[in-house]
Formats: C-alpha cells, sequence, structure tokens
C-alpha cells in the first residue's frame, strides 16, 4: 500500500506486550467514579451493564483487528487514506486526532481535579497541569518502546491496590444485588454506554498494530487484555454495589476513592492520599499513548516533527486546563466526550470494516475482469 508505515527492526514491538498496552490505556481516571455514572441509569443491574460493555468492547477489538489485518503494516490514519482517499482520508484522520487530544485533555484535567479536591486544595491548576505535561514529554521523547515500557511497569507495579478491595467487603451486603434484572433492558444498556468514557482505550490497537512483530498473536493479547480490564471494574461496580447503601452511590462522585477512605494501617492513616498519588503512574501510559497517537496521526497529514508537534500539542492542552475549573465544567465534558467516544470508538470501527470489505470485494472483481480482458 502506498500510504503503509515505513519503519526500522527497533521500533517494533512483540505481541505479549499488547496485552499490557491495551490494559494501560483502559485503566485512568474513570476508574475513580464510574459507579455513580452507570448507577443512575441502571442502578442494582449496573455490573450487568459493565459486563455489556466489556462484552462489546471484544467485538469492536474483533472489527478492528479485521480491519487492520486486510491492510497488514498500515494503521488506521492509512486506512483512512486508502479507503476514503487523500483529501477525505485526511479530514477523518484529523477528527480522530482531535479525539486523541480530547481524550488527553479529559484524563489530565479529571486527574488533577482529584489531587487538588482530595490532597492539595490550594494548589494551583497551572502548577500540576504542568508538572505532569513535562513527565509526558519526556516519555513521550523515549519513543513508543519507552511508552510501551512504561505501560508495563504501571501495571505491574499497581497490581497491588487490587487486593485492597477486600477491605470494603467486610462491610458488604450482598441482598443489595437483589432481585435482579429489576430495570429494563433499555436502561441497562444506556448503563452500558455511559461506561464508553470509562472503559476506551483500547482503540490505541489501531495505531500501534504496524509496530508489532507477531501480528498472528495480537488478537489473542487483545481479548485477554479487555477480559483482565472487564473483570477488574466489575470487581469494583459489585464491590460499590454491596458497600454503598441504597441511593448513596448516586451521589458519591468518587465512589472507589471513597472506598479506600476508610483504610488504614497502624504505618498509614489515610490509605487514600497514597492511592491517589500512586495512580499518576497508571493513568501516565493513557497520557502518553494518546500522545503518541496524535503525533503518529500529524505525521501523516502535515508532515511535522515529534519535537514540534508535541510542544504545540503540550501548549494548548497547558492553555485550555486554565479554562475549565469547576466540577460542572469537568462534568460537561466527560459527559459530551464520553457521548463522543460512544460513536467514534463502538460504532465507527464496525462501519469502517463494511466499507472495507465492500471495497476489498468490489476490487477483486474489478480484477478478475481486468484478468479476463
Amino acid at each position: 500500500m502506498k500510504s503503509s508505515i515505513q519503519f526500522s527492526p527497533k521500533d517494533m514491538i512483540n505481541a505479549s506486550l499488547v496485552f499490557f498496552v491495551v490494559h494501560s490505556a483502559q485503566i485512568g481516571v474513570g476508574i475513580h467514579g464510574f459507579q455513580r455514572v452507570v448507577y443512575q441509569d441502571a442502578e442494582k443491574d449496573a455490573w450487568i451493564s459493565v459486563l455489556i460493555a466489556g462484552l462489546a468492547t471484544h467485538i469492536v477489538a474483533l472489527c478492528m483487528i479485521k480491519t487492520l489485518e486486510i491492510y497488514g503494516t498500515n494503521d488506521l490514519y492509512g486506512i483512512h487514506q486508502e479507503v476514503y482517499g487523500k483529501w477525505i482520508g485526511n479530514f477523518f484522520n484529523v477528527i480522530y486526532i482531535l479525539y486523541c487530544g480530547i481524550a488527553f485533555f479529559s484524563v489530565l484535567r479529571n486527574y488533577i481535579e482529584v489531587i487538588q479536591t482530595w490532597i492539595f486544595p490550594g494548589l494551583a491548576t497551572w502548577f500540576l497541569s504542568a508538572t505532569l505535561i513535562i513527565i509526558i514529554i519526556y516519555a513521550f521523547s523515549g519513543g513508543l518502546r519507552v511508552i510501551v515500557g512504561v505501560s508495563f511497569f504501571s501495571i505491574m507495579l499497581a497490581l497491588w491496590i487490587i487486593p485492597m478491595l477486600l477491605f470494603p467487603l467486610k462491610y458488604a451486603y450482598t441482598e443489595a444485588l437483589y432481585p435482579m434484572l429489576e430495570e429494563d433492558i433499555s436502561a441497562i444498556l444506556k448503563g452500558a454506554k455511559s461506561m464508553a468514557f470509562t472503559i476506551i482505550g483500547f482503540e490505541i490497537i489501531q495505531i500501534i498494530y504496524p509496530f508489532v512483530k507477531d501480528k498472528e498473536n495480537v488478537k489473542k493479547n487483545v481479548h485477554f487484555s479487555l477480559l483482565f480490564t472487564t473483570v477488574i471494574y466489575l470487581i469494583v461496580m459489585l464491590v460499590s454495589l454491596t458497600y454503598y447503601s441504597e441511593g448513596k452511590l448516586e451521589k458519591t462522585i468518587w465512589a472507589t476513592l471513597t472506598l479506600f477512605s476508610f483504610i488504614s494501617f497502624p504505618f498509614m492513616e489515610r490509605f487514600e492520599f497514597v492511592a491517589i498519588c500512586f495512580w499518576m503512574l497508571i493513568i501516565l501510559p493513557n497520557l502518553c499513548l494518546y500522545l503518541w497517537a496524535a503525533y503518529r496521526g500529524a505525521q501523516r497529514v502535515i508532515k511535522i516533527s515529534g519535537t514540534k508537534f508535541v510542544w504545540i500539542f503540550s501548549l494548548v492542552v497547558f492553555i485550555a486546563t486554565m479554562f475549565i475549573q469547576s466540577r460542572t465544567q469537568i462534568n460537561m465534558i466527560n459527559t459530551q466526550f464520553g457521548n463522543i467516544a460512544f460513536y467514534i470508538i463502538f460504532v465507527y470501527p464496525i462501519i469502517l470494516l463494511f466499507i472495507v470489505m465492500l471495497k476489498k470485494k468490489f476490487t477483486s472483481k474489478k480484477e478478475q475482469s481486468d484478468e479476463k480482458v
């Protein structure tokens, strides 16, 4: 293909690392309080919404990988150019670049809000924003292999947080889950849609796929990663539903952090402070991957250098964080971005695969006709 990516062997990664990339891209700031959003729609059956959302990620990921397999060494940006032509293809590429930019901003601003609310209320937004962006730029400058390494260590070093959910189970009231299927199917599906903001991130496979050596193992690792992510979200949701009394979950903005707030040890009084500070290591791959994905698209559209792009991108995000200050504004961005992400990540890949299959079929017939002539 004329728009295939050119790269050296040193840029390639093993398929086994895709597991860590996809999972680290999915687990971010959304897990802090996704329970409230889903509970507002599905109430006691919110855990079913989580399962449906997890199943949807497998179906969509399958469509994404099938499309990528057809084009071999091309990413989503190159596929757009191949399918739609240069101008229309670049229009779709710009939309995806903007999506990555908004996702980056949303993760960054949400994490800053958590720090300001829970730990340092008086710390200026510009200081936190600048500090985090500098760390991200440093990681980005190392290239894809460094970013993948950050994804690997962020998961390995954060596994200890999961067993901490056992503490709230001492106060769990399992009867709160009954009766099951009390809500109608439309409410449960609406709850699953509300998971979009929380469970996205796996779309990074559309950009990273050409850089994987053993592509035949990509599908397996992606699905294992999605399953692992779904299990974690399901556990968090079930613990929350059984721990919080009826109606309280709907009023708790950061339900996961509140679960940690009553955990204490003889040597540690406020465990949630440790969890929030440690969460920077978890969101770092989120931010690096979205920045890298945006750069790959910009490189396709306007042939910009990595250094110039990262500073322009960072400056725009830094300025944007200054204008978004209140909880109402942040919540509005999360809601609107979640709605946009649903169509870009869960609907569009299915449509794209359908278009690609039609084009492939049409091209095959045309080639057969030319051969006969």
